[in-house]
C-alpha cells in the first residue's frame, strides 16, 4: 500500500468536512422543520442582545434578527427541504468517494460544480465573505477530487494492463 501524498491528505481531510457539512445540514433542516418560528425568533433575539447593545448598527446580528424576523412556513418549508436533500447528497457521494467507488467521483464532481455555479450566480447579486470562502473551498475540493479520480483511474489502468 502507498504512503499517502500531502494532496491525499488534503483530499481526505476536505472530504471529511464536506460529509461533516453534510450532516449538520441534515440536522438544521430537522431542527428547522421541528422548531416553532416564534422560538426562533426569541433564541435570536437572545443571541444577537448583547451584540446590538453594544454596536446597534451590527452588520451580522441586524441581517440574522432580520432573517430570523421574516421567516415564513413556506420558507422553513423549502429550507427544510433544500438543507436535507443537499446534506444527504453530500453524505451518500462523500462515503462513496471515500471508499473510492469510481462511479462517485464524477458525481461529486458534477454536484461540487453546480454548488459553486450557484454560489457565484448569489456572489453576483449579494456578495458576502462567508460565501466566497465557501466557494473557494468547493473549487479546491473539485481540484483535489477531480485529481483522485485521475489517480484512481490511472490506477485502474495499470492494473489491467498488467494482468496476464
Amino acid at each position: 500500500m502507498e504512503t499517502p501524498t500531502l494532496v491525499d491528505r488534503f483530499f481526505n481531510i476536505s472530504m471529511l468536512l464536506k460529509g461533516l457539512d453534510g450532516v449538520l445540514e441534515v440536522v438544521g433542516g430537522i431542527l428547522l422543520l421541528l422548531v416553532p418560528i416564534n422560538t426562533i425568533n426569541q433564541v435570536t433575539v437572545i443571541l444577537t442582545q448583547h451584540e446590538l447593545s453594544q454596536d446597534p448598527h451590527d452588520f451580522f446580528a441586524n441581517h440574522l434578527l432580520n432573517a430570523a424576523h421574516h421567516l415564513s412556513h413556506s420558507t422553513i418549508l423549502f429550507s427544510f427541504i433544500y438543507l436535507v436533500s443537499h446534506g444527504l447528497i453530500k453524505i451518500i457521494l462523500v462515503a462513496a468517494v471515500l471508499k473510492q467507488k469510481l462511479w462517485a467521483y464524477p458525481w461529486m464532481m458534477s454536484f461540487l460544480v453546480i454548488f459553486i455555479g450557484y454560489q457565484i450566480y448569489r456572489l453576483s447579486y449579494h456578495p458576502t465573505l462567508g460565501l466566497a470562502l465557501l466557494t473557494i473551498f468547493d473549487i479546491f475540493v473539485l481540484a483535489l477530487t477531480w485529481l483522485e479520480f485521475k489517480k484512481h483511474l490511472r490506477d485502474r489502468l495499470d492494473n489491467q494492463t498488467t494482468l496476464p
